[in-house]
C-alpha cells in the first residue's frame, strides 16, 4: 500500500485527503497544498499517524485552526494532523474547565462565561485553539495562559502520554516547554475564579470592542506579525518607520493596525516573506531594533 492507502486504513477515508490546499486551513487564507491531511478523531488516532510517519520516513506538522501559521506556495511535503472540531470537547467542574486542544479559545470563554467564571475574558477573540495557546502561551489585552492554566495532557516524540503542572511548563512570551520539546498538546485545565455573568460579559464585549475598532479583522491575517520587542511595541515601530500602508503585491502593513500584515486577497506566502523581511529591515535601519517574526513558517516557499 502507498501512504495514502495506509493513512485511509488508520483513519478512514473520509478523514484524508491528499494535496489538500492549506489555504483552506489557514487564517492567512494562504499556502499550497499538502501531499497528506489528516484529521484524526482521538488521541489514539493522531498517536497512530505519527508512528506511521515515523516508520514512514515522512515529516508531519501538528495544526490547530491555522491562525498563527504562514505555508509556502509550494506547499508542505508531508502529513498534516489537524487536532481541531474532532477534539474540541469541553466541560466544567466547579471553577475548572476541562478541555481538549481542538476546543477553540472564543468556545472555552463563552463555556466559562456560561458558568460565570472570570479571568479568560483576554483569550475570547483569540482565534485560535487551546492546543495552539498553551503551546505558545498566548496573550492580549494584559492576559496570558500561564495566568490561567493548571496543567496540560500532552504527547511526548517518544509516543508517552504525560500530564505536566504550570510550573513544569516553563510558560514565557510566546512559548513553553511544549514547544521547546516538540510535545503535543492533547488536553489543558483551566482554573478560573468566580465572578458576575454580567460583569465577564460587559469585559467579553468592551474587548471585542476594541478588536473590531482596532484590529484589521475585515481581511484575512495571521494575527499579530511580529514578536513583541523587549520595551517596545512592533505596531508602533512599524508605523515610525513610515510602513502603514507599505505593500507587497496583495501583502500589506494594515493601515488600521500596523502590527498586522494582511492578505488583500490573492496574496502569496512569498509576498509575505518579502514584505516581513522589507519591513524587519526598515525597522531596523530606522530604530535600530530588530524584529522577530510571531508567525510559524512551514513548507516550501
Amino acid at each position: 500500500m502507498n501512504l495514502y492507502e495506509k493513512l485511509c486504513d488508520l483513519l478512514g477515508e473520509e478523514s484524508v485527503f491528499a494535496d489538500e490546499p492549506m489555504s483552506r486551513h489557514t487564517t492567512f487564507r494562504i499556502g499550497g497544498p499538502a501531499d497528506y491531511f489528516t484529521v484524526p478523531g482521538d488521541t489514539d488516532d493522531v498517536k497512530k499517524v505519527i508512528d506511521l510517519c515515523k516508520k514512514e520516513e515522512v515529516p508531519y506538522y501538528i495544526l490547530g485552526n491555522g491562525s498563527n501559521l504562514l505555508v509556502g506556495d509550494k506547499g508542505y511535503r508531508g502529513v498534516i494532523i489537524q487536532i481541531y472540531k474532532n477534539m474540541s470537547e469541553i466541560h466544567t467542574d466547579g471553577n475548572r474547565i476541562f478541555a481538549q486542544a481542538g476546543a477553540l479559545l472564543s468556545k472555552v470563554a463563552a463555556e466559562a462565561l456560561s458558568h460565570s467564571l472570570k479571568g479568560f475574558e483576554f483569550a475570547s477573540g483569540i482565534p485560535g485553539t487551546l492546543g495552539g495557546a498553551v503551546m505558545m502561551n498566548a496573550g492580549a489585552y494584559g492576559g496570558e495562559m500561564k495566568q490561567v492554566l493548571e496543567s496540560a495532557r500532552v504527547l511526548t516524540p517518544e509516543g508517552e502520554i504525560k500530564t505536566l503542572k504550570e510550573e513544569e511548563l516553563d510558560l514565557g512570551y510566546r512559548t513553553s516547554v511544549i514547544a521547546k520539546k516538540n510535545y503535543i498538546v492533547l488536553e489543558a485545565v483551566i482554573r478560573l475564579e468566580t465572578g458576575d455573568a454580567e460583569s465577564i460579559r460587559s469585559y467579553m464585549e468592551e474587548l471585542k470592542e476594541k478588536r473590531v475598532t482596532k484590529q484589521p479583522l475585515e481581511y484575512p491575517s495571521a494575527g499579530s506579525t511580529f514578536k513583541r520587542p523587549e520595551g517596545y511595541f512592533a505596531g508602533k515601530l512599524i508605523e515610525d518607520a513610515g510602513l502603514r500602508g507599505f505593500q507587497v503585491g496583495n501583502a500589506q502593513v494594515s493601515q488600521k493596525h500596523c502590527g498586522f500584515v494582511i492578505n488583500r486577497g490573492g496574496a502569496t506566502a512569498a509576498e509575505v516573506i518579502s514584505l516581513m523581511g522589507q519591513v524587519a529591515d526598515k525597522v531596523e535601519a530606522a530604530s535600530g531594533v530588530r524584529l522577530e517574526p510571531e508567525v510559524k513558517r512551514i513548507g516550501e516557499f
